[in-house]
């Protein structure tokens, strides 16, 4: 019986015993993705993503712009609820421009326009042109908080500066006067009309295209000219930057003694022009020829003066030639060149506004 359980036990072959854990990463498993296309998935396949081009892009953010300043419109001109808010309508209906016994002055209704020192804005009688500058910002506000921030009120902000130069030279504060002199004669030491190129630069022109260094020179001689014929006379005027050098070289002793002169000399609307146009242009040549060519103190100095106008387009020119030259090789920066270009003419254009005259 045992021999014969022996052979039985043989011949049927041992079960492996009953795995306690199944790997679920075998290549023994089977998974089926499930294609988009079947039917347990309700809808049709999604459509492939399309690019948007710089082009489509663009226009959405003109158009987003565009609406909400439709909104601020609309918001401006609806009637606010509550009494102290920022954006209630203004107090005045009209704005009138009234002779005076010292001037030209500005009437919102029945309230003069005051200064920050709170004194009544009044320019002198041969600048009618300032006067309706003034009055036409002010009739475009349209609430009084907007008159708190200068870029709503340039030309006003601006008079105000020449009137408190007058205030303070009548009263004998010439510190308001030695502080805008100092500073205007350190942009005379790295001037942007005398800041030539290198003689050789590597980001230069071909050969058969006019360099920057030659382009610089064409522009600022007629300037310096100008300025040393009719304004500065007889002082030498130097680049501030060797052929082949980066470091600045100060204007010679006796140019500088001359042009502070003059500048403590200019009266109170002449100096706060010249002011913004140096700070505009970062050049105080192309300040002061532009002072000189439309100011209403030089206006007999300039009919011995036998040279071509020279506007608010020949300042802006001339201040931003080096900026045109890179753009012109590289590309100009959307909402950033087109920007700083129509501002600095901007800027320019208050400059000869705020100085002109009758007498110009």
């Amino acid at each position: 019986m045992e021999p014969a359980l022996a052979t039985l036990r043989r011949a049927v072959p041992r079960r492996a015993p009953h795995s306690l854990f199944q790997c679920l990463h075998t290549s023994a498993s089977r998974r089926y993705a499930t294609p988009l296309s079947s039917p347990s998935i309700p809808g049709p396949p999604p459509a492939p993503p399309t690019p948007q081009s710089e082009a489509l892009d663009r226009v959405a953010r003109k158009r987003k712009q565009a609406e909400l300043l439709r909104q601020a419109r609309e918001i401006r001109s609806s009637p606010s609820t509550k009494p102290n808010s920022i954006l209630r309508k203004r107090f005045w209906k009209d704005v009138l421009v009234k002779e005076a016994e010292d001037g030209l002055q500005v009437w919102l209704d029945s309230r003069p326009v005051r200064t920050p020192a709170k004194q009544i804005l009044t320019v002198p009688p041969s600048k009618y042109q300032l006067a309706t500058a003034i009055a036409l910002e002010w009739d475009l506000l349209h609430s009084p908080q907007q008159a708190l921030k200068t870029h709503y009120i340039p030309m006003t902000s601006l008079a105000a500066r020449a009137i408190d130069i007058e205030q303070a030279d009548v009263e004998g504060n010439g510190s308001l006067r030695d502080d805008i002199t100092r500073m205007m004669m350190r942009y005379l030491s790295t001037d942007t009309l005398l800041c030539w190129a290198p003689e050789k630069h590597r980001y230069d022109a071909p050969q058969d295209t006019t360099s920057l260094r030659q382009l610089q020179i064409d522009v600022a001689t007629p300037i310096i000219a100008h300025l040393r014929t009719h304004v500065w006379p007889g002082v030498e005027i130097k680049p501030v930057l060797e052929p082949d050098s980066f470091m600045p070289i100060p204007q010679p002793e006796l140019t500088q003694e001359v042009v502070r002169g003059w500048l403590s000399g200019l009266p109170a609307f002449e100096l706060a022009g010249l002011e913004r146009a140096v700070l505009a242009s970062k050049s105080l040549l192309v300040g002061a020829r532009l002072v000189h060519e439309w100011g209403e103190a030089f206006a007999k100095s300039r009919e011995a003066a036998d040279a071509g106008r020279f506007g608010v387009e020949e300042a802006a020119e001339a201040s931003s030639l080096e900026v045109r030259w890179q753009t012109s090789q590289c590309g100009e920066v959307e909402d950033t060149h087109d920007v700083e270009r129509e501002d600095l003419r901007r800027q320019l254009g208050s400059v000869v506004v705020l100085v002109g005259g009758a007498a110009a």
